[in-house]
Parts: structure tokens; sequence; C-alpha cells
């Protein structure tokens, strides 16, 4: 299958006090990354909104291997781990410049309903359009 890849540029804005990139941007990435899997399956959030149903976060995990810094770059990769009717794994590895590991995350997210926030199954028909991104034996943090 495979996987989504994003090139995603270092600013200012992005740097703390230590002069590297804040632990807090890896979550923006994440939800850039997230965003751009939904695009690239068919379903950007216009189209969401009409299938009545919509993707949510229930757990975040990351582990940070080393820093980024001013003017680097960062190539984020994603992919589909674990897929059912009732909730997704999304695994995220973040490389330097030069390919080296920068951080790795797990996202576990589940599905409701817009109308009355419980949870509802995703159908199989939107299913399918995730296995495009479907790679199970790669799981970062459960080796």
């Amino acid at each position: 299958m495979g996987v989504l890849e994003d090139d995603l540029e270092v600013y200012t804005f992005d740097i703390d006090f230590a002069g590297h990139v804040n632990n807090g941007v890896y979550i923006r990435w994440l939800e850039i990354g997230r965003t751009k899997l939904l695009e690239a399956v068919g379903l950007p959030v216009e189209k969401i909104k009409e299938t009545g149903f919509y993707p949510i976060l229930a757990h975040t995990e990351i582990s940070y291997k080393r820093a980024l810094f001013m003017g680097e770059r960062v190539r984020v990769e994603l992919w589909v781990s674990e897929l059912t009717r009732a909730r997704v794994i999304l695994q995220f590895r973040f490389l330097n410049r030069e390919g080296a590991l920068v951080a790795h995350s797990r996202q576990i997210g589940a599905f409701i309903d817009l109308e009355t926030g419980r949870p509802k199954r995703l159908a199989e028909d939107h299913k399918k359009l995730f296995m495009a991104y479907y790679e199970p034996e790669k799981d970062l943090l459960n080796g």
C-alpha cells in the first residue's frame, strides 16, 4: 500500500526559547497530516460534513528523537496501521533533510455523528477509501 508524504518548513514562530522546534508544533503538524490524508482519500472537510460522520482524536503519543532548527525542512510521513469501522490508528514519522528520524507518533481516532455527537461506525465504502494508505505492519511505537 502507501505512505502519504508532505514536506513542511520550520518557521520562526515554530522555535522555542531553546532555539529548536517547540514540542507543541508537532501537534500542529499532525493536524496538517490528518487533513492531507482526508483530502488524499477524497474526503476534504467540506465533504465530510455531507457524510454525517466526523473523525475525532482519542489519543496522541509522540517520541522525540532529535531537534529541528530554524530554516530546516521536515518530511512528514503518515499511514493507517489499523482501521476498523469504530476506530483508526495513524502512524507518523518526522524526518529531517538528511532523512534522519526526528520524531514518530501514533494517534488513535474514532468517528462521531455530527448531529448527535455520539459514536458512529464508519461505512464500508468510506473505510475502503483509506486502504490506499493502510500499512498494518508498520507500527513504530509498538514494534
